[in-house]
């Protein structure tokens, strides 16, 4: 496999010339969208592997708030990649929110400051960012696993959510960090729910969609699937930039290459 084909994700979002002086995602709002048959999961592995291990003795930092699995099943999958989260955990480097098993209240709305629910977590989300010293605050990025069940952690009020996703936002442009998040595309039928949706692509400024090809799924003779597709929006630029590229998830590793560039 070529350079090239592992790092089109890379490209796409522009991690393929990270420095020490360069911010990791460069405050910008990224929004990973997936759906039942194809899970965008890896996307955010690969994404955190990129950013604790890319520069050797970088500032980058990652705040994770974990609403769908704990601590165990992300160290385990990025020891696969070659990324020791216990260790950069201890480091400070990866801050890990444990939100399995934390309700947010969704009454007495604005009272109190707001230190209940959501609110209490963005309270915290900004004491981190105070934490740091003001030139490593752009060097942070926020990863929220995932959003469909941070609703349901706010008893379904995709209000609240929205409200938290807006201040996360606010962060990005006051403190120059990044934020970046997973929704599941096709569990939103209704039409409060696809507005939600339509919200959430809105207010990103990349946008990352991972399904199934329109021809369906082949699995190779190892038992590996392929004929994935992702698509890109970077809407970071003065011209959106949109990629379109497959890839193939393997057990240690994910292959990225564009349709009819693998044999």
């Amino acid at each position: 496999m070529d350079s090239r084909a592992r790092n089109l994700l890379d490209e796409a979002l522009g991690l393929d010339q990270l420095t020490q002086l360069k911010p990791p995602l460069g405050g910008k709002a990224v929004l990973i969208e997936d759906c039942v048959e194809t899970s965008g999961s890896f996307v955010l592995h690969q994404l955190i592997k990129r950013l604790l291990t890319a520069v050797p003795n970088s500032s980058n930092v990652v705040l994770f708030l974990a609403f769908a699995n704990p601590f165990s099943h992300y160290d385990r999958i990025l020891r696969k990649l070659g990324c020791n989260l216990g260790a950069q955990r201890e480091k400070g480097r990866f801050i890990f929110v444990d939100m399995l098993n934390v309700e947010c209240p969704v009454g007495e709305e604005g009272k109190a400051g707001g230190r209940s629910g959501l609110f209490a977590l963005f309270a915290n989300i900004t004491k981190v960012l105070n934490a740091l010293p003001e030139s490593n605050r752009k060097c942070l990025t926020i990863v929220i696993d995932d959003v469909s069940l941070m609703e349901v952690a706010a008893h379904g009020s995709s209000d609240h959510v929205l409200d938290f996703l807006h201040y996360c936002h606010t962060l990005t442009s006051d403190y120059g960090c990044s934020l970046v998040t997973l929704n599941h595309e096709d569990i939103y039928s209704s039409m409060d729910g696809l507005v939600f949706l339509k919200q959430m692509e809105y207010a990103a400024d990349v946008l990352v969609k991972v399904e199934p090809l329109a021809t369906g799924l082949a699995a190779d003779v190892h038992g590996q699937f392929d004929g994935l597709q992702m698509t890109v929006l970077n809407r970071g630029s003065l011209n959106n930039r949109m990629s379109n590229f497959q890839f193939r998830i393997k057990e240690n590793s994910v292959e990225y290459f564009y349709p009819g560039a693998r044999a």
